[in-house]
């Protein structure tokens, strides 16, 4: 089945986010001693690239990134922070998406209370004040970049990512090309 070019142009802004948001984490974790897990293949996981935790409930929910005191590639630690990566090109889906990082994100961490982790998301895009703040006032820190934050990320080399519901798939399937075809380097500059 192909994925639409408006839906892939999406995955492409969402998963350059979470890379930056894991480098980001990188150096905290390192600081600590603590492991950053965050999706690729990972022993403890059996070779699972998921972030699967169970939560209070005995449910399981995939996440974006897990900092653990005293984890390993091999075992599970203590979660310390949970951070949910999700970027929205248009407001109409914002407050379902902020329900779901809280439903997930906070029943994990109700598990883990005693440990009191760090509950946290990094949000691009079209988020409404009423999703941002309903996250806020569950104890969500958010860091939130807006649309146009993300279009100058991507002028600065050279790529167009404004698109409406009706922009031809063939416009979006070339922007989609440039995108794919960027540098490492120019994957940093964004």
């Amino acid at each position: 089945m192909a994925t639409a070019p408006g839906h892939r142009f999406g995955q492409i802004i969402g998963d350059l986010l979470e890379e930056a948001t894991i480098e980001a984490c990188r150096p905290i974790a390192a600081e600590h001693g603590f492991y950053l897990d965050y999706i690729r293949p990972r022993k403890a996981r059996g070779g699972a690239k998921k972030v699967r935790w169970e939560d209070d409930k005995g449910n399981h929910h995939d996440l974006d990134i897990v900092i653990e005191e005293n984890g390993t590639e091999s075992k599970y630690g203590i979660p310390r922070a949970f951070i949910e990566v999700a970027w929205r090109r248009y407001t109409k889906h914002s407050k379902n998406k902020a329900q779901e990082i809280s439903a997930a994100v906070t029943s994990c961490a109700n598990r883990f209370a005693a440990e009191s982790p760090f509950k946290g998301c990094v949000l691009a895009g079209d988020f409404t004040d009423n999703a941002l703040m309903q996250l806020r006032s569950e104890g969500f820190s958010v860091m939130h970049f807006s649309t146009e934050e993300v279009i100058e990320a991507f002028d600065a080399v050279g790529i167009n990512i404004i698109w409406e519901e009706d922009t031809p798939d063939d416009e979006l399937d070339e922007r989609v090309r440039e995108c794919e075809a960027l540098s490492s380097n120019e994957l940093k500059i964004v």
